[in-house]
């Protein structure tokens, strides 16, 4: 069976079954905001370890609104057939018609229940996803299954909020903001996966074999300290928990927030990044 054949089989039974994450709105920002000051870097190093793969079909999981999608598109192989998927809803309709090539597909679909078939991938690959999979290995699992014998898969995860300057200030600038009951969404996922040992043993019991995980430190550079502030707490599930505390109050937490990012890293600020880009090989 195509690729396409399977896109078109599996794409109802996975909106019928999947949460959204990002709302509309926040997926819009993320995107504007986010993505620039975080994903891009981190996309364009990721992109080149999959270039020297030299894959023909390559599935993407927790796509986002494409990030690396569009990386992967103008760096590989143009014959390459590429498929991006999400589990919300929200960041592919924004992400989507960003990239809307021949050879790329998009479709919602959950990395723990993939709706394709046996050793249809040469290339199975996500960037800052891992970290929101309830199960890790069962999703590690599926991306097994998935590929083809001789098979990679490849993926990106955050280090700790220690060693991610932008994250690590916007979390203690709300952790003071509101003393009793922080808004804990930085610390509790996206920078909650980073001891080596643990992944490593995770993505080898899955079945992968000569198992890497390489740490990568980058610069993280935005126009304004508001641009910081407003993508952390607007274009990120931080809004709904800070919406949850202070509704009201959105527009001045920004605002204090750029102040803190202002006074350690500038008006013009430019912060490190830290991440790990983890690989393995199908046997």
């Amino acid at each position: 069976m195509t690729i396409s054949a399977e896109i078109e089989g599996g794409a109802d039974a996975a909106l019928a079954t999947s949460p959204t994450r990002f709302g509309e709105g926040v997926a819009d920002l993320y995107q504007a905001l986010l993505v620039p000051l975080l994903f891009e870097p981190y996309a364009s190093k990721l992109v080149i370890v999959a270039e020297r793969l030299k894959p023909v079909s390559v599935l993407e999981v927790a796509a986002g609104t494409g990030a690396l999608t569009r990386a992967l598109r103008a760096r590989l192989d143009p014959a390459a057939e590429i498929v991006a998927t999400d589990l919300s809803q929200a960041m592919i309709d924004v992400g989507a018609p960003s990239l809307t090539l021949s050879r790329t597909h998009w479709m919602h679909a959950d990395a723990q229940n993939l709706p394709f078939a046996h050793a249809m991938f040469d290339l199975v690959i996500c960037q800052f996803g891992v970290m929101f999979f309830p199960d890790k290995p069962k999703a590690y699992g599926e991306a097994k299954r998935v590929l083809r014998s001789g098979g990679h898969f490849l993926f990106s995860t955050w280090d700790s909020l220690a060693a991610n300057d932008f994250a690590r200030c916007v979390n203690e600038c709300l952790t003071r903001l509101f003393p009793s009951d922080p808004p804990d969404f930085l610390e509790r996922l996206p920078y909650a996966y980073f001891d080596p040992r643990t992944i490593k043993a995770q993505v080898s019991s899955a079945g992968f074999e000569a198992v890497s995980c390489d740490r990568v430190t980058l610069a993280s550079v935005a126009a304004t300290a508001h641009h910081v502030a407003a993508a952390f707490c607007k274009g990120s599930p931080l809004r709904g928990e800070i919406e949850s505390r202070a509704p009201e109050r959105m527009s001045e937490i920004v605002d204090e927030v750029a102040e803190q990012v202002a006074s350690r890293y500038g008006a013009n600020p430019s912060g490190g990044m830290s991440a790990f880009i983890v690989a393995g090989r199908v046997p």
